[in-house]
C-alpha cells in the first residue's frame, strides 16, 4: 500500500502545481518549495517500486510501513494547509505553508536516508521465507489421495487432451481459476490416473509458488524423472540433467501453481522439443500467464460449482461414511448455498462440521454466519490460499482490490463507476489514459481470477459489472481495516463508509467522537436503503479533504451549498432536481460530476462550469451547456474541457460549434433531447459540428422524435469523426436509407437502432457498407422487409434483435456470414426464430460452426 500512497500524493501535487486553482497566488509564492519536494518524492517513488518488485513475500516491510505514513502525512498536510489558505483570511498562512513544507521535506529526507538500510533487511527477511517456502517437497502432493466430485465434465476434458494423439511437439495444457476452485486436485486427479501412467514413459510434477526458485523445480522435477540418484549440481547443471532425462521419451510435466511469466520462460526450455506426443499440465491463477504458456491452446477455466456438486462435494468430505437426517440434510444445503460453489470453502465447511459441530443448533448457527465460521478455522485454510494471491499483487492492486469492501456484500458493482473511484481516490500511477490505464488494473484483477465478470458489453468488448467472492469480500474488509483504509459506519437511511488517509485506530464511532478521523476522510459513499428526499445534516465542513462524494441513492430538493467547501473534491454524484450554482467552479479539482433525474426538464449551466479544468465525466439527464468564455478580453481563445473523456445528456440546442470545440477531447458524447428540441436539431445542425471531436469513438443520440417525419438529417459520412467505432440512435425517425450515410463509417464496428431509430418497413442495405460492422442491434422498429446479403455485413459476428414484432425474415444469405457467431432474439415472431434456425442449420449443412441462436421469450402475435 505504500507505493499506492506516493502515487496518491504525487497525483495531489501535481495537480496543486499545474491546476488554474484559487490558491494560484500562494502556490506561486512558494513553488521552488513545492517542485524541490516534489521531486524528492518522485525520487523514493521510484526506488518503492523498484523494492517492491524484490520483495517477493508480497509482505509490507518497515520501510513501507515508514514510507505510507510519511506520504499520507505529506499529502495530509499540503491539503490542509491549502484549504486554510482558502477558507481563511489568516495573515499567518504563507509562514504556516512554509514551516510545514520544510517539515514534511525533511520527512522524506529521512526516510530516503535509511531507505539503503532497510531495502537490505527486507531482502533478507525474503531470501529467508523463500527458503522456508519450498520446505514441502512435490512428494507430499503426490501421496495424498484425492476424491475429485463434481467435475467429472472437466475430468474427461483433460484426459482427452492428454491423451488424443500422440504425435506433434510438447502441447502445453492450462488449468486456469481462482484459488480454491480446485486445479491441483484436478491435476492430481489424471495426473495419478492408470491410463495416464501407462501412456507416457515419464510423469515429473513440480509446484512452482509465488515465490519461484529456478533450482528448487529443477531438483523436484529431477526427482520424478531421476529418483534421488542425482549430485545437487549448479542451476545450468540441472538444466541440462533434466532435459537429458526426458530425451526420447513421452513425457507429462505438472507445473502447479505458476504465478507469473517468468516463471515459464525460465523452465520452459529444459523440455525436450520433440514429436512424441508429450505434455505440460500447468496450473495458475492468472490468465495471462495460461495464455503466454498455452498459446496454442484456450486454457481450461474452471468455475464454481453448482448446487449439486456442491452438495456431493459436501457429503465426501465430511460425511461419506454417515447417512445425514433429512433436517441436518435441510440446514446443510443452506449452508453449502452460502459457499456459493467455492470447493475449498465447501471442504473447510465440511470437514469442521463433522469434527466439532454436531447438534442441530450448532448447523444452524453455522448457517447464519457461514464466512465467519470458516474464517475463524484454527488452521485458517482459506485465508492462507487466498492470502497468497493477495500478497502477490502490486501495491497499486491492493488497493484496487481492497475498494471492493466500500461496497455491500454480493453487490454487483458498475465497472464504470469502480474506474473512476479508483482514479479519483488517486492510489494509481496513472499518466495519459487514466481510464485505459485503470481499465486494465480491473483486466489484471479478472485474468487473477479475483474479480469476477458479473455482465460484458453486448459486443464482449468491455466489463459492465462485476463483483469479488463472499470469502474475497471478507479478505478485503480485514485487510482495510487492518491497515487503517476505511472506517464503516451504519446508520438508519444509509450505510457510509470512510476512507481515511491514515489514522491510528478502527472503531464503530458517531461523527462527533474523532474530529481529526473526519478531517482525513477521503471517500464518503452513502448507500440508501430506502431512496427518498434527504437533507443533509452530517456537516461536510467537517470533511474538509474530501475526494469523493456518493450521493447518488439520496434525493435532493435543494443543491447542499455544504458541498462548494469541498475543494478536493473529485467525484461527486447526486440525485434529484435542482439549481446547480454557479459556485461549482470553486470545486476546481472535479473530474467526475453525475446527477440523476429521472424525467427532469433541462438543467442549465452557466459559463463558469467551464472553470472545471480537470472534469473528465460530466452527466446529466439533460442539460444545456453555454458556449465557453474567452480566455481574455478580445482574444478567440476560448476555455475547453481538455481532460474531458466523456458527456451525457447534452441538448441538441448546445450542440454548437463553440461548445464542440471545447469538449474536443471527449471519447463518448451523448446527446439527449425531447420532441421540445425539435427546432434545436434542425437550427444548431448537429451533425455538421460533431466532425471537431477528433476523438470520439461511442456517440449516442437520443430524441423522442415527432411521429412520421424526419427529424434528424444526416448530410454525409464526413459529418461524423473518422475515430468513431459505436453508434446508439434511439427515436430519431431516420429513414432507413439513411443507414447507407451511416455504412460508409470507416471504423464503425457496433450500431444500436433502439425504439424507433428509423421509421419505415423496409431496409434495403446498399453494397459496400458497414465493412468493419461486428454488432447491429435492433430493438422496437416498424421493420418488415430487410432485403440484405453476407456483403452488406461481412464481417458480422452478433445479430441482437428485440421486440421487433412486424419482422418475420432474416436474410437466409447470413449464413454465409462465416463471422457471424450470435442470433439473439428477444421477444420476436415465431417465423423469425425459425429463420434464425434455418440460418444455423445452413451453415452446419456447409460444415461450417453454426452461429449460436439464443431466444429470449417470444412475441405469438404474427404479423
Amino acid at each position: 500500500m505504500a507505493y499506492a500512497s506516493i502515487a496518491s500524493l504525487m497525483r495531489t501535487m501535481e495537480s496543486v502545481l499545474t491546476s488554474n486553482s484559487p490558491m494560484l497566488s500562494l502556490i506561486f509564492d512558494h513553488r521552488e518549495e513545492l517542485l524541490a519536494l516534489r521531486e524528492k518524492v518522485s525520487s523514493l517513488e521510484v526506488f518503492l517500486k523498484n523494492f517492491e518488485k524484490s520483495n517477493l513475500s508480497g509482505e509490507m516491510t518497515d520501510l513501507e510501513v515508514q514510507v505510507k505514513e510519511v506520504a499520507n502525512a505529506v499529502e495530509y498536510t499540503i491539503e490542509l494547509r491549502l484549504t486554510e489558505a482558502v477558507m481563511t483570511n489568516d495573515e499567518k498562512v504563507h509562514e504556516r505553508l512554509c514551516d510545514s513544507l520544510k517539515q514534511v521535506a525533511e520527512d522524506v529526507d529521512r526516510v530516503w536516508k535509511e531507505s539503503t538500510k532497510i531495502q537490505d533487511i527486507g531482502k533478507q527477511a525474503s531470501k529467508e521465507s523463500l527458503v522456508e517456502d519450498f520446505s514441502s517437497s512435490a512428494k507430499e502432493v503426490l501421496n495424498v489421495k484425492n476424491n475429485m466430485v463434481g467435475r467429472d465434465d472437466q475430468r474427461e476434458r483433460l484426459l482427452e487432451d492428454l491423451t488424443r494423439g500422440f504425435s506433434g511437439e510438447p502441447k502445453v495444457i492450462p488449468i486456469v481459476g481462482m484459488g480454491g476452485i480446485g486445479k491441483t486436485t484436478l491435476a492430481k486427479e489424471v495426473y495419478n490416473d492408470a491410463y495416464i501412467h501407462s501412456r507416457f514413459d515419464v510423469r515429473a510434477w513440480a509446484t512452482i509458488s509465488s515465490q519461484h526458485n529456478v533450482k528448487e523445480i529443477l531438483i523436484s522435477l529431477l526427482r520424478s524423472t531421476k529418483g534421488d540418484t542425482f549430485y545437487m549440481e549448479g542451476e545450468a547443471d540441472l538444466a541440462d540433467m533434466l532435459q537429458k532425462s526426458l530425451k526420447g521419451k513421452r513425457y507429462l510435466i505438472v507445473m502447479d501453481d505458476m504465478w507469473s511469466t517468468k516463471a515459464w520462460d525460465d523452465v520452459r526450455l529444459c523440455f525436450p522439443s520433440e514429436n512424441n506426443g508429450s505434455r505440460i499440465l500447468l496450473t495458475t491463477r492468472n490468465n495471462e500467464v495460461a495464455c503466454y504458456a498455452g498459446t496454442e491452446n484456450l486454457p481450461l477455466q474452471m468455475g464454481f460449482m453448482d448446487q449439486d456438486a456442491s452438495w456431493n462435494l459436501f457429503k465426501s468430505a465430511g460425511f461419506t461414511n454417515a447417512s445425514l437426517p433429512p433436517e441436518f440434510e435441510t440446514i446443510g444445503k443452506q449452508i453449502i448455498d452460502k459457499c456459493h460453489g467455492l470447493p475449498l470453502t465447501i471442504v473447510v465447511v465440511a470437514g469442521l462440521l463433522s469434527k466439532s459441530k454436531r447438534t442441530i443448533e450448532d448447523w444452524v448457527s453455522v448457517a447464519k454466519d457461514v464466512k465467519s465460521f470458516v474464517t475463524n478455522d484454527p488452521n485458517e485454510q482459506c485465508s492462507r490460499v487466498l492470502g497468497l494471491s493477495y500478497n502477490y499483487l502490486t501495491s497499486d492492486l491492493k488497493a484496487c482490490l481492497l475498494y471492493f469492501g466500500i461496497f455491500p456484500e454480493d453487490c454487483e458493482i458498475s465497472a464504470k463507476k469502480l474506474v473512476r473511484l479508483w482514479i479519483a481516490h488517486g492510489f494509481l500511477k496513472l499518466e495519459k489514459d487514466f481510464e485505459g490505464e485503470a481499465e486494465k488494473c480491473l483486466q489484471d484483477l479478472v485474468d487473477r481470477n479475483l474479480v469476477l465478470v458479473s455482465k460484458k458489453s453486448s459486443d464482449e468488448s468491455n466489463i459492465k459489472s462485476c463483483k469479488v467472492h463472499d470469502l474475497l469480500y471478507e479478505l478485503c474488509l480485514r485487510e482495510a481495516q487492518s491497515q487503517n483504509i476505511f472506517v464503516m459506519k451504519d446508520c438508519d437511511s444509509y450505510r457510509a463508509l470512510l476512507t481515511p488517509g491514515h489514522h491510528h485506530s478502527i472503531t464503530r464511532r458517531t461523527y462527533d467522537e474523532d474530529n481529526n478521523l473526519l478531517k482525513r476522510t477521503r471517500s464518503l459513499v452513502f448507500l440508501s436503503k430506502h431512496p427518498a428526499s434527504f437533507t443533509l445534516k452530517l456537516g461536510l465542513n467537517h470533511f474538509n479533504l474530501l475526494r469523493i462524494l456518493e450521493l447518488s441513492h439520496i434525493r435532493f430538493i435543494n443543491f447542499p451549498p455544504e458541498i462548494l467547501c469541498l475543494i478536493w473534491l473529485r467525484y461527486l454524484a447526486m440525485s434529484g432536481y435542482f439549481h446547480i450554482p454557479s459556485e461549482i467552479c470553486r470545486l476546481w479539482n472535479l473530474q467526475t460530476f453525475i446527477v440523476q433525474s429521472r424525467g427532469s426538464a433541462s438543467r442549465e449551466f452557466s459559463e463558469t462550469i467551464w472553470e472545471l479544468m480537470q472534469l473528465r465525466h460530466l452527466s446529466l439527464e439533460n442539460f444545456y451547456l453555454p458556449n465557453p468564455p474567452s480566455v481574455s478580453v478580445g482574444e478567440e481563445r476560448y476555455l475547453i474541457f481538455s481532460n474531458v473523456q466523456t458527456i451525457s445528456g447534452l441538448s441538441p440546442s448546445s450542440c454548437t460549434k463553440e461548445v464542440i470545440s471545447g469538449i474536443r477531447n471527449a471519447k463518448k458524447l451523448e446527446i439527449n433531447g425531447d420532441s421540445r428540441d425539435y427546432l434545436s436539431f434542425q437550427e444548431s445542425r448537429l451533425f455538421d459540428n460533431l466532425v471537431h471531436l477528433h476523438q470520439l469513438e461511442t456517440l449516442n443520440v437520443v430524441v423522442a422524435g415527432v411521429s412520421g417525419s424526419a427529424l434528424v438529417t444526416i448530410p454525409c459520412a464526413k459529418a461524423f469523426p473518422a475515430t468513431l467505432t459505436k453508434l446508439k440512435l434511439s427515436r430519431t425517425c431516420l429513414r432507413w436509407e439513411d443507414l447507407n450515410i451511416i455504412g460508409e463509417l470507416p471504423n464503425l464496428e457496433v450500431l444500436n437502432l433502439q425504439w424507433n431509430a428509423c421509421q419505415g418497413r423496409d431496409w434495403h442495405p446498399i453494397a459496400g457498407g458497414f465493412t468493419r460492422l461486428k454488432l447491429l442491434l435492433i430493438c422496437d422498429c416498424y421493420l418488415k422487409y430487410w432485403r440484405a446479403t453476407n456483403d452488406n455485413f461481412p464481417v458480422l459476428e452478433c445479430l441482437l434483435i428485440r421486440y421487433c414484432r412486424y419482422l418475420n425474415e432474416i436474410p437466409i444469405e447470413f449464413a454465409d456470414i462465416y463471422s457471424l457467431k450470435l442470433i439473439e432474439l428477444s421477444f420476436c415472431t415465431p417465423k423469425l426464430e425459425a429463420c434464425a434456425a434455418r440460418i444455423q442449420q445452413e451453415q452446419e449443412d456447409l460444415g461450417s460452426k453454426p452461429v449460436d441462436v439464443l431466444i429470449r421469450g417470444s412475441h405469438r402475435d404474427d404479423a
